[in-house]
C-alpha cells in the first residue's frame, strides 16, 4: 500500500503512516497470523510477502526460522529496512508488472497488495506462477462497497457527518481507479488463476480502539482532498476527528475478505 503516484494514502507522511499502519496491523493482523497458521507456515518454509508489512515479515520469518526464507519486496521498502536480516530478504518489486522474485515458493501471501495493480489477473498469475506444486496462496482485500459506512447505527448527526465523510473518501477512491468491490472476487480470481480447494471469509471489526485510530489517521491523510473536492469543509473534519478521539462513535471499517487456495 505505498506507492503513491495517485495513490490516495500516501504512505510517506510519517506520523499519519505510521499511526495508520499499526491501528492496521492492531485489526487485521490477528486474522492473517491465523490463517497463515492453518496453512502450515512453518520451519523451512520458502515465503514470497507481496506489499509487505513489518508485522507479517517478522511473524514469518520466526515461523521459517534459519532454514526458511522471506522474500519482502513492495515498491517503496524503505519501512522493511529494519526487517532486512536472514532469512529476510527485501526487494524493490512492483507487482503485475515485473517477473516473481523467484520460484518453488510454499507460501505467497498478499494483504492489500492488489489495491494499486492495474492488472489484477496478471498480479494473481504472477504469484501463483511463483508457487510450487502444493503451494498456497492466500489473498487479503479490502471490499469497501460490501460495506459501506463507518458508522452502520447512524442515530444522530455525529454519525451522519461521519458516514458523509466516508462516502467523501470513496468517492475519492473511485476518481483514482480503485475497484471498490474488490476483495467478494478474489475466490473466483482464485480459480480462474488455477488454484485448487479456494476457500474464504471476512473479518469485519466492530468498535474497536484500533477502528478509531485507523480512522483518524486516515482522515488527517486526505484532509487536503477532502476539502478541495468540496467533499468536505475543514470545519467538518475538525469537528469529525473530536467525535472520533471523544470514543462516542461506534466505528468499523471495509470488511477484510481473505481467500485462500493451492497450486496444483
Amino acid at each position: 500500500m505505498t506507492r503513491t503516484d495517485g495513490y490516495l494514502l500516501d504512505n510517506r507522511q510519517t506520523e499519519a503512516a505510521a499511526e495508520h499502519f499499526s491501528a492496521f496491523a492492531a485489526l487485521f493482523d490477528p486474522t492473517t497470523f491465523r490463517h497463515l497458521e492453518e496453512l502450515g507456515a512453518g520451519s523451512g518454509w520458502r515465503c514470497w510477502e507481496v506489499g509487505a508489512g513489518t508485522t507479517v515479515v517478522s511473524w514469518l520469518a520466526k515461523k521459517v526460522g534459519p532454514t526458511g526464507r522471506v522474500v519482502a519486496t513492495d515498491t517503496d521498502t524503505a519501512r522493511l529496512a529494519s526487517a532486512a536480516r536472514p532469512p529476510v530478504e527485501v526487494r524493490v518489486h512492483e507487482l503485475g508488472a515485473q517477473e516473481p522474485p523467484g520460484e518453488g515458493f510454499d507460501l505467497v501471501h498478499a494483504r492489500l497488495a492488489l489495491v494499486d495493480v492495474t492488472d489484477r489477473e496478471r498480479a494473481l498469475r504472477s504469484m501463483v506462477k511463483a508457487l510450487r506444486p502444493g503451494g498456497r496462496l492466500l489473498v487479503e482485500d479490502a471490499d469497501p462497497a460490501l460495506q459501506p459506512l463507518l458508522c452502520p447505527d447512524e442515530h444522530g448527526p455525529e454519525q451522519q457527518l461521519a458516514n458523509r465523510l466516508r462516502h467523501g473518501f470513496r468517492r475519492l477512491l473511485a476518481d483514482r481507479g480503485t475497484e471498490l468491490p474488490c476483495g467478494r472476487t478474489l475466490p473466483r480470481q482464485l480459480r480462474d488463476a488455477g488454484l485448487t480447494r479456494v476457500h474464504a471469509d471476512a473479518y469485519f471489526p466492530l468498535t474497536s480502539p484500533a477502528c478509531a485510530a485507523l480512522e483518524s489517521a486516515t482522515i488527517r491523510q486526505i484532509r487536503d482532498q477532502l476539502v478541495t473536492a468540496g467533499l468536505a469543509t475543514d470545519q467538518d473534519i475538525d469537528r469529525h476527528l473530536e467525535n472520533v478521539t471523544s470514543g462516542a462513535l461506534d466505528l468499523t471499517t471495509a470488511p477484510m475478505i481473505s481467500a485462500w487456495g493451492r497450486k496444483q
